[in-house]
């Protein structure tokens, strides 16, 4: 028989003769080469880090440990990088994760800008996360631009949610057009359930009254030392002083006694809960800064001169402890009356709030649902691990979704 000639057979053709059959053979082999290829994209996911502090060396060492743990997908640091050094490779050929603070260290490449950052990750041959594990403004402000392009984000940032409504808008807009996902849990609370038990009552249809609690781990420190419920409790001074050296405030602690911290979380779960706020200074916010001591030139000129202003304090407890109370710090959002507001409050002995140790947070949610006995979400609220836990806890349900 000739070839490209039927047979007896009419099914059977010769092997090569025919165009069609050549044509079948080649198709064949290419869906097994795309096939090959969309299963290697499917099976992957690429992970960009930006941020290597503390929370940012706690965050590589859970991805180290999820990533040997979670054979697939394959999570593949593909870039990290501090404000002047960074690790990538153009091909976007894994970043090794052993070791990979000090090879970071060493590195010669300084950080490409961010939009040239997210061009890198919107091209890569899977789909791409990119964790902030910044404070940086400059940061949140390219969140629109990397979730536009299918670039999700994964982050404790907090300035990328309690900003201008319209950088608000601008995230949650971007997110819903392309696909790409935002978590942001531990921008409230650490690695506590704040956010996702807010969202899970709202999305429910629960109708939240009510937020209030303990915000900062700092704060909470501070009054429970300064106005414990048993005991006289130490100078405010010297309480702040002991704060600083313990780590839980910040290298200049009037970053943490202004109020902001907590006005910037109380911005998220309000708007979270419906209230257009529009900054974190459009409401009130209670500093304990003396006015006199706002001008100082540093944190340590600042806590040298304020046990001249521990009176003022004491005068506060002590008017606390005349009718069996103590002050406390809190946030609290009225959501029925649009209000939202930051500062000392006075509390029974008893309540949950003044019955706080350490540094814990308690934020308490009153809903229709939950009637008089709010529902209560109580633990430690700082620390680089328990923050980039919720990081991680974030990353992994991103992962889910787009993989």
């Amino acid at each position: 028989m000739e070839q490209g000639v039927l047979s007896k057979h009419p099914s059977r053709f010769t092997d090569a003769a025919s165009p069609l059959l050549a044509s079948t053979l080649h198709i064949r082999q290419f869906g097994k080469v795309l096939g090959g290829i969309i299963m290697a994209a499917t099976n992957q996911v690429f992970v960009a880090v930006i941020g290597a502090g503390g929370v940012g060396k706690a965050f590589l060492s859970q991805l180290r440990n999820l990533a040997s743990h979670k054979p697939s997908p394959k999570l593949k640091l593909c870039y990290i990088s501090t404000s002047r050094k960074a690790l990538y490779n153009d091909d976007y050929s894994e970043v090794n994760m052993e070791g990979v603070v000090e090879a970071l260290a060493n590195s010669s490449k300084t950080p490409p800008a961010l939009p040239q950052v997210i061009d890198y990750l919107a091209a890569a041959p899977a789909k791409s996360i990119l964790v902030d594990n910044t404070s940086s403004q400059d940061v949140a402000d390219q969140y629109p631009l990397a979730l536009s392009r299918g670039v999700s984000i994964v982050t404790p940032n907090k300035k990328a949610f309690s900003g201008s409504y319209q950088l608000w808008q601008a995230i949650f807009t971007a997110a819903a057009t392309s696909g790409a996902k935002v978590y942001h849990e531990s921008s409230v609370g650490a690695g506590l359930p704040v956010i996702s038990t807010l969202k899970d009552l709202v999305e429910t249809g629960d109708k939240v009254t009510k937020i209030e609690g303990v915000f900062s781990g700092t704060m909470s420190f501070l009054f429970n030392s300064f106005a414990p419920t048993e005991g006289a409790g130490g100078k405010w001074s010297d309480e702040v002083k002991k704060a600083k050296n313990l780590g839980y405030t910040e290298p200049d602690p009037r970053d943490d006694l202004n109020g902001l911290d907590v006005a910037r979380k109380l911005t998220i779960l309000a708007r979270l809960a419906g209230l257009a706020v529009e900054s974190p200074t459009s409401f009130p916010v209670q500093s304990l800064i003396p006015k006199e001591l706002e001008s100082c030139r540093s944190g340590d000129e600042f806590l040298d001169k304020l046990p001249a202003f521990d009176q003022q304090m004491e005068e506060t407890k002590a008017a606390a402890e005349k009718v069996g109370k103590v002050v406390r710090f809190v946030g609290s959002i009225d959501v029925a009356a649009n209000k939202v507001k930051v500062g000392l409050e006075m509390f029974d002995r008893s309540h949950p709030i003044a019955a706080l140790k350490g540094s814990d947070n308690i934020i308490s949610f009153y809903t229709e649902r939950y009637g008089s006995n709010p529902l209560i979400v109580q633990g430690a609220g700082a620390g680089g691990d328990v923050t980039a836990m919720g990081v991680t806890a974030d990353l992994i349900k991103v992962v889910a979704q787009i993989s």
